[in-house]
């Protein structure tokens, strides 16, 4: 069927019916964000994304800084007032509240398993305009990016889908509809390099803001990347994925210093269970852990060694 013929019958080429579909899915999902101060003066727009049909709803962090009142609008034309659940800076991240029921909601998907080069759909709120779509590709994974709390956030999405100021908050979705990031960045002076939090990490840090109003952890000092292992030694070691977390700098003194791990270690297990990626040994790192001895077996010139760590409580 030639382009005239696609046009007129209304048929879409596959890429354009992947992006449609999943902007039918999860648009209905996508609100902006609107907030302003004590004394009435309006704060900056952003987006958020409704997950449960419950009214539960998930932003950026910095979208909602400052603000004493919080709106939420959504694309069926209705206007709620938001209620702050919890917020976390250290991942840009916060959980909002709006009164009611039935409320569209999105899935997530699992960042995880995200292939560097698949396609991506961004939706938000850019500049004002609601209900935007735009797409691209996962042009990297395993970024960090310098939250406003000062923290380093591991395991960002990077991809080139456009995003523009209002966008923050707002869902990168896959080829299925499933959302697999929370928008949060741009490169400033630069195109087409966009950043969003992975929902592994959303989805742990929504449940505990929504169970606990804040996220509470523990520490133990080191800089961290998600890395390849390799099929061959993955197998070797048992492991189901081929992926673990080496060390980067290790803060002498720290808790992961004083228990014997070194720079260019890998990591592969703490307290009994299996770590294939940052987000895993984040959400490890709960406040119950601090300042009790922790197991922890990491993989240093192939061989395995067992340590025993004490995290700091945050």
């Amino acid at each position: 069927m030639g382009l005239e013929n696609a046009a007129e019958t209304g048929t879409l080429d596959p890429y354009s019916q992947l992006v449609a579909r999943a902007f039918e899915r999860v648009g209905p999902a996508v609100a902006s964000i609107g907030a302003t101060r004590a004394n009435g003066r309006r704060l900056g727009q952003g987006s958020g994304l409704t997950y449960t049909p419950d009214g539960y709803l998930l932003t950026n962090s910095h979208v909602i800084k400052g603000a004493a009142k919080l709106f939420a609008a959504l694309p069926n034309g209705r206007e709620y007032e938001a209620e702050l659940v919890g917020d976390d800076p250290e991942t840009d991240l916060a959980v909002l509240r709006l009164s009611g029921s039935d409320f569209e909601h999105a899935e997530f998907g699992r960042s995880s398993a995200l292939r560097v080069g698949q396609l991506v759909i961004a939706i938000g709120n850019p500049l004002g305009y609601q209900a935007t779509v735009t797409a691209g590709i996962v042009s990297a994974l395993g970024r960090s990016l310098r939250a406003a709390s000062g923290r380093q956030i591991d395991s960002v999405i990077q991809t080139d889908a456009p995003l523009n100021p209002g966008n923050s908050g707002g869902p990168l979705v896959d080829s299925q509809a499933r959302v697999i990031g929370i928008n949060t960045a741009m490169a400033g002076g630069a195109q087409g390099i966009c950043f969003a939090i992975g929902s592994d990490t959303a989805t742990d840090v929504a449940t505990r803001l929504m169970r606990d109003g804040r996220v509470r952890r523990s520490r133990i000092q080191v800089s961290a990347q998600t890395i390849t292992l390799g099929r061959r030694l993955a197998h070797a070691l048992g492991r189901i994925h081929d992926s673990g977390v080496m060390l980067g700098d290790v803060q002498r003194g720290g808790p992961a210093d004083s228990g014997g791990m070194h720079a260019g270690d890998v990591l592969l297990e703490f307290d009994g269970e299996t770590v294939f990626g940052v987000d895993d040994l984040h959400r490890l790192l709960t406040f119950e852990r601090a300042s009790r001895d922790v197991p922890a077996k990491i993989l240093r010139t192939g061989k395995i060694l067992a340590v025993v760590v004490r995290p700091l409580p945050d």
